[in-house]
């Protein structure tokens, strides 16, 4: 991939999306679900007669399959290694209810209200593709879900990841036929409750409805999506904060030199240094107290540009994943078929997760050991102990970011052991008919652990690297900061002043954390503000 196609591919994530977000007959982005996710953009369903007319056609196809006497799994047979069990006429009706009661037992935090909406988003473009055998009236319901801002409350934990998201996506299908609590308007309500405020009975599921809504990958697509967006996002702060580190450590711009990258051509790489090179303009390049800067900031580029060029495959699998019929059976409305299979397979997205997981911890420990370096007296070139802003006098007394880089190097641990990959984990289930399981929704629950964490990092390393920028400038006040990074230190320090006497920066830190996981404290060349 060209470098101003990774540009463009790990920018597009700054970009603001303008709604509504039509849904149905045509691919759906990362950015659209992160959109719908963070910026509440609502969601339209294609007006294209054809596309309607598929989706009506799935729907009937099967009732008149069924009529038929034919045998479809999940619609008039048990489920799972149940799959054995006919279920006769007169309970078919029933059986769809009864999947989303028996699996309403999930466990652990439950999803926020991005990660919920992401969820929804993902399941309802994927039964948009018109392979699932829904009704048109299912689909408007799910938009509802989004339009109106009626949330399930789905536990996190319950999900190995094939035979799909079962268990937390029941609570998306308990909510659509007004069972459970949902979150509406800032309370916790009665399903049912919400969907009489808003004029609407609750959803008498046909069959085949409730395996469609459960039986995918939407859960661990959703949480990817998210996922992509903040790590698409540490990527270019990270850099900028290698920049920032470099002003403050009086080190060398040439590190950054195109030729270097230009010699080991990875996109990634390049691409993270000219993001470098580009916030150091006009630094003067005359050699400092070393002729070679120490690895974590000569080396910075390498670094980051694994997270860059990953993200480029990444965004690949995600993407398909995010638009496909990930459900079992298949209804093909053209040919009139059936199709028994395993597309509820999460493979990809968990080894995605995988990857990206460690791919983020590298970029903690990275920032880790910057941040080491600035506290540090004896590698800092010049500014005081640990940082402190204090005058001569009171020095003695003052700690300043001492026991912000001890947590930092606690965040970063956790950060790196939770890299382990899940995706190999598989465990044998449901009477060994799910003998093989993908694992991709603890992949990306952990990866997005690791990014929490990896942004307190962050967080720790900007406001450290912020204040060690305004002492080498006490120190030298002929200091050159280049205009891109001189108005991210004062965006920073509009948060957190200087710290000139010690005092507790939870608040400072938490308030920063909060705006590098909303992807809004840089900006992508030729993207916007994230």
């Amino acid at each position: 991939m060209a470098e101003n196609d990774l540009t463009q591919d790990v920018s597009q994530v700054a970009r603001a999306e303008v709604g509504p977000i039509t849904i149905g007959g045509r691919r759906l982005t990362i950015e659209e679900v992160v959109a719908i996710a963070q910026q509440r953009v609502p969601v339209a369903l294609s007006a294209d007669p054809a596309w309607r007319d598929r989706i009506a056609r799935g729907a009937d196809f099967l009732r008149r399959h069924l009529a038929a006497g034919a045998t479809v799994y999940g619609v008039n047979t048990g489920y799972g290694d149940a799959c054995v069990v006919d279920v006769p006429m007169e309970l078919v009706e029933a059986l769809p209810l009864q999947l989303t009661r028996y699996h309403g037992c999930g466990m652990g935090r439950h999803l926020d209200d991005d990660e919920t909406l992401a969820v929804i988003a993902a399941r309802l473009n994927s039964l948009a593709y018109g392979f699932s055998g829904v009704r048109p009236v299912l689909l408007e319901r799910v938009a509802d879900l989004i339009n109106h801002r009626v949330l399930p409350r789905i536990p996190a934990e319950g999900s190995v990841g094939a035979s799909g998201d079962l268990t937390p996506l029941s609570y998306v299908a308990a909510a659509l036929v007004g069972e459970r609590e949902v979150l509406f308007r800032g309370r916790l309500s009665e399903a049912r409750e919400v969907w009489a405020e808003l004029g609407h009975e609750p959803l008498t599921l046909a069959p085949k409805e409730g395996l469609a809504l459960m039986n995918g990958t939407a859960v661990m697509t959703g949480l990817a999506c998210l996922a992509f967006a903040r790590a698409a996002h540490l990527t270019r702060l990270v850099a900028r904060l290698t920049a920032l580190s470099t002003i403050a450590l009086d080190g060398r711009a040439a590190h950054f030199d195109p030729l270097l990258f230009e010699a080991k051509p990875h996109a990634g790489q390049a691409e993270a240094a000219s993001w470098i090179r580009d916030d150091l303009t006009g630094r003067d390049d005359t050699p400092g107290h070393r002729l070679q800067d120490r690895y974590s900031i000569r080396c910075a580029p390498h670094v980051i540009g694994v997270t860059c060029d990953a993200l480029t495959w990444m965004r690949r699998d995600i993407e398909n994943e995010l638009n496909s019929a990930n459900d079992n059976p298949l209804i093909d409305p053209d040919s009139e078929r059936v199709l028994h299979g395993g597309n509820f397979y999460g493979g990809h997205i968990a080894f995605a997760m995988d990857a990206l997981k460690t791919a983020v911890a590298n970029l903690a420990d990275l920032m880790d050991r910057q941040l080491a370096l600035l506290v540090d007296d004896k590698f800092n070139n010049g500014l005081p102990r640990n940082l402190s802003g204090a005058t001569a006098a009171r020095a003695p007394i003052n700690h300043g970011f001492k026991a912000v880089q001890i947590s930092s190097s606690a965040w970063t641990a956790e950060a790196l052991k939770q890299t382990m990959p899940a995706s190999v984990f598989s465990r044998s289930t449901e009477a060994h008919n799910q003998d093989k399981v993908s694992m991709g929704t603890i992949a990306a629950r952990d990866c997005l652990r690791v990014l929490e964490l990896t942004e307190q990092v962050a967080a720790a390393h900007t406001l450290a690297t912020v204040q060690a920028v305004r002492l080498r400038l006490r120190i030298n006040d002929a200091t050159f900061v280049p205009h891109p990074l001189q108005a991210f230190v004062e965006s920073v320090s509009a948060g957190s002043p200087f710290v000139d006497e010690d005092r507790a920066l939870e608040m400072d830190l938490r308030a920063l954390t909060a705006r590098i996981a909303a992807c809004k404290l840089v900006e992508h060349p030729g993207g916007g503000a994230q």
